[in-house]
């Protein structure tokens, strides 16, 4: 079992879930996110001052699978948010203990689902 965290751009975020959807992959969570990285933010003019914005808007995605749907998860976020540019974003996987769902008390891959 590993969890998939994803960070990327907002305006991605559609032709993720469409992908994601493609690939059979439905449980997800999504978190609004502020971040910096190669794109190092900008210069905005307000009200006559200059001020830096190095957090730009990112959305976090974590989906936990199965180890046999790792691949085509990974696949699917990739397709749904590279443009090529710098700041289409970030893909972590990490290993899962353990999961419990609350409800029937089922453990491990069944929990997933």
């Amino acid at each position: 079992m590993k969890l998939i965290i994803a960070y990327i751009q907002p305006h991605a975020l559609n032709e993720v879930k469409r992908e994601l959807y493609k690939a059979e992959v439905y449980k997800l969570s999504i978190t609004n996110a502020l971040g910096c990285g190669q794109q190092k933010g900008y210069t905005e003019h307000y009200r006559g001052v200059e001020m830096e914005v190095n957090l730009l808007k990112k959305v976090r995605l974590e989906i936990a699978v199965n180890d046999h749907f790792v691949q085509q998860t990974v696949e699917a976020v990739i397709r749904g948010a590279r443009t090529g540019d710098i700041g289409d974003g970030k893909i972590f996987i990490l290993p899962i203990e353990e999961v419990i769902r609350i409800r029937t008390g089922e453990t491990g891959s069944t929990a997933i689902g």
